[in-house]
């Protein structure tokens, strides 16, 4: 069985101001876009990606436009597993408790993320790693680049 993940906003923000297409967070949003990985997204974590994405400082780095971010957005849909998640434990970092209902209502899902307290204190059912960590377990992320 394939794993599950679920990407950190921090790791889709990154991976498209990044300019080294080939750096693990842009390697990962490559394969969002591509679909050649399985990732839960809710509306929730929709939304965050969405309102940090148009964030007037970000939006310089990546040189997105609103309509092109809510292409982005639909074709991140598109790829996606979408999940309604119940509310559950609280996250150690109290803005990501939406990530730790993905993550608690698909037993064993994978979040990746550069939050370094959510690397350091996982919830009981599902692992917390880095961008690195995930390129370095193997995945083929070896694409080219599919990021606008």
């Amino acid at each position: 069985m394939s794993r599950v993940f679920v990407v950190d906003t921090n790791v889709l923000t990154a991976g498209l101001i990044t300019k080294d297409a080939q750096s693990p967070v842009a390697r990962i949003v490559d394969h969002m876009l591509s679909g050649a990985i399985f990732y839960l997204l809710s509306l929730a974590l929709l939304d965050e990606y969405r309102a940090v994405l148009l964030r007037p400082k970000l939006s310089k780095l990546h040189g997105l436009t609103e309509r092109e971010i809510d292409a982005l957005l639909t074709d991140l849909v598109a790829n996606a597993i979408w999940r309604d998640p119940e509310p559950v434990s609280p996250a150690p970092d109290p803005g990501d408790d939406h990530l730790w209902a993905l993550l608690e209502g698909h037993a064993g899902s994978v979040l990746i993320t550069g939050d370094r307290l959510l690397i350091e204190h996982p919830p009981d059912r599902a692992s917390v790693i880095s961008p690195r960590s995930h390129v370095e377990r193997g995945v083929d992320l070896s694409s080219a680049s599919n990021r606008p």
